[in-house]
């Protein structure tokens, strides 16, 4: 038998010598002191992130909720309410912590913590940690469950080989979105630009306010080129519409393939169309809804959003799409073509600019709302159509910057996750330094 087919599958409170949860308790919050961290701190990737929003607690409570365990370095941090199996590595900083963390402190004589973090990342630990959770609206996990994932435990050497080759595709992976961050900040700078100077015959930016003043005029949304118009959304729509709503689009009208598309609210991303998700109705029940119809080249626009998926957001359906019919909350927009083009609105209404307007008639507290009579008074900054072409052809040129790194990204991480699956079961056997050093030897 080989090394690797030996290797045996072993229970996460074989391999660990403590399993802990954070605080179950109410504790007072203050507005400084110790940061309690809880499962939105604990982002993708194996990320430890923090928000001016994130709570803290006095000296006192943290010695409260501390005194029956105190984490340590290299624990093994793992989101077990809402949204599961998020992880990272601790590293040892002086935190509260609530319930929906759990603890996992491995044990070093038989298991490595970058092996541990590592294998707590495969498709076999997710499935086994959703399998083990209780069935309730919000997702859950007791400790009891936890200790009985199993994971695949080969020697510390092999833990060690194994960890090399991931934590390198991890770098890779983290230098590309890095990059995929400079360039969306690349992006967004620029568009502020296009949107506030524009550009010259000649495709360049015009001068600032302040290095030529007599080029701009003041309007009610501040400084713009003289030659724009500020024009309200309605007045250059051919017709923007919201999608059906009640019984003329229910759930029981889906079909699993086959039909129309359907453009959910899921889809719609702040300057892409996100085609990962697909619905369909009927051919028959797409004619009923005619008068919804989309097709490539029409705006759409997020009727709802939230902190992380703003109101108002749009994008293009593609060009590569067949025709489709948008749901509710999912408004389509049709420009008047003789007065401004379809990809310069869109691009317009992902601009902080134009969110500030919507922001003034958006409602709702959970979930925030925007209609389409209030956003039919949002002003766009309109240049001339020669103009506007130019715009949305430097927009496009950056977005694909953006869009060729993205896709980049997302090749690594599957490219990473097939290898943990390979490396963790074995599939694929890594040679031992040892063994190298010794056959230099023979």
């Amino acid at each position: 038998m080989s090394e690797q087919s030996a290797w045996s599958p072993v229970r996460i409170s074989e391999i660990a010598t403590a399993i802990k949860d954070g605080s179950h308790g109410t504790h007072v919050r203050s507005e400084c002191g110790i940061p309690l961290l809880s499962a939105k701190n604990v982002a993708e990737r194996g990320r430890v992130e923090w928000g001016r929003d994130d709570s803290h607690v006095s000296e006192a409570e943290f010695r409260l909720i501390t005194a029956g365990f105190s984490p340590q370095q290299d624990d093994l941090l793992l989101t077990i309410v809402g949204s599961l199996g998020r992880r990272a590595i601790f590293d040892g900083s002086r935190v509260a912590f609530q319930r929906s963390v759990a603890f996992i402190r491995p044990d070093k004589t038989r298991i490595t913590p970058d092996y541990l973090f590592q294998a707590a990342g495969s498709e076999l630990f997710l499935r086994q940690l959703i399998r083990r959770s209780n069935a309730t609206a919000q997702a859950g996990l007791y400790l009891g469950e936890l200790a009985k994932i199993t994971i695949p435990l080969p020697p510390k050497q092999q833990q060690r080989a194994i960890c090399a080759v991931l934590n390198a595709a991890d770098q890779l992976i983290q230098h590309t979105e890095t990059l995929v961050s400079k360039d969306q900040q690349i992006k967004a700078g620029l568009m502020h630009d296009l949107f506030t100077r524009g550009l010259d015959a000649s495709g360049h930016l015009r001068p600032t306010r302040e290095e030529d003043p007599g080029q701009y005029k003041e309007t009610s949304i501040g400084w713009i080129p003289r030659d724009w118009s500020p024009l309200s959304l309605g007045s250059v729509v051919d017709s923007l519409i919201d999608g059906p709503f009640g019984s003329n689009l229910k759930t029981e009208h889906y079909v699993d393939d086959g039909g129309v598309r359907v453009v959910r609210l899921q889809n719609v991303q702040a300057g892409f169309y996100n085609d990962s998700d697909k619905a369909f109705v009927s051919e028959r029940h797409a004619r009923f809804l005619s008068k919804n119809s989309v097709v490539s080249g029409d705006v759409l626009i997020a009727a709802l959003g939230d902190e992380n998926y703003p109101v108002g957001r749009a994008c293009l359906y593609p060009t590569n799409l067949p025709p489709a019919i948008n749901k509710a909350d999912c408004f389509r927009l049709r420009s008047l073509p003789s007065k401004v083009l379809n990809s310069f609105i869109m691009n317009y209404l992902n601009t902080p600019a134009a969110r500030s307007q919507i922001d003034r008639y958006k409602q709702g507290v959970t979930r925030q709302r925007v209609n389409t009579t209030n956003l039919k008074k949002v002003i766009v900054p309109l240049p001339p159509p020669d103009e506007q072409k130019r715009i949305a052809a430097r927009i496009a040129l950056a977005e694909a910057s953006v869009h060729t790194l993205t896709e980049s990204r997302e090749k690594l991480f599957m490219l990473k996750r097939g290898l943990m699956n390979d490396l963790l079961n074995g599939t694929i056997p890594l040679v031992m330094e040892e063994r190298v050093e010794e056959q230099a030897h023979v």
